[in-house]
């Protein structure tokens, strides 16, 4: 087992293809946290994202067993990608799509506070950071989607810029302006408003 933890994504797909049902157990394991992660915070719902999650890679194994991978040394890249077009499959049965696609809904907007934090250590801090968080979903909402989109992915769903730049099919140069634009035009809008709190770029 040690063995295959020394091994990278494709390395462990040929393995997989080949018989080896621990080189996908292995696949699974690293990159199940950053999959679900993504999912959850696109969702919002334990129970949903646990289902597309399983449906994600369903769509892995049969795609591996049935010889139609074809995205050598993007397996990662790949992964995200099938997790991603299942979320946006689930938001078209349901009739609505997530804020950053369709531009602007506080409810539907991703949790700030995974960018943004601020202590919580006694009642007045959790009131103060009720009202920024509140605050900040309507700056935030103000954002271009491709950059609301962007910091999702690097921030809280911990993707690198080339992962971003596969996913959205756009250049790295470009995902790197997006991130920087993002956080440029947040802290302008955070200016503007008065609202002065500690962020994690």
């Amino acid at each position: 087992m040690r063995k295959l933890q020394l091994l990278d994504d494709q390395h462990l797909v040929v393995n997989f293809t080949n018989g080896c049902q621990q080189s996908f157990n292995q696949l699974l394991n690293r990159h199940k946290q950053k999959v679900y992660a993504f999912i959850m915070m696109k969702v919002k719902d334990p129970d949903v994202a646990e289902d597309i999650f399983q449906d994600t890679f369903i769509k892995v194994v049969n795609t591996l067993k049935g010889g139609k991978y074809q995205e050598e040394g993007r397996f990662a890249s790949w992964l995200m990608r099938i997790a991603h077009n299942l979320v946006i499959d689930y938001f078209r049965r349901a009739k609505r799509m997530p804020s950053f696609e369709a531009g602007g809904n506080d409810d539907d907007d991703f949790d700030v506070f995974s960018i943004i934090r601020i202590p919580d250590t006694n009642i007045e801090d959790q009131l103060i950071k009720q009202q920024t968080h509140e605050q900040l979903h309507k700056l935030i909402a103000k954002l271009p989607k491709e950059q609301k989109e962007v910091l999702f992915m690097r921030l809280y769903a911990d993707m690198s810029f080339q992962e971003i730049a596969d996913q959205t099919k756009v250049s790295i140069n470009t995902a790197l302006g997006r991130m920087r634009y993002a956080i440029i035009n947040l802290r302008k809008l955070m200016e503007e408003n008065k609202l002065y709190v500690s962020m994690s770029a």
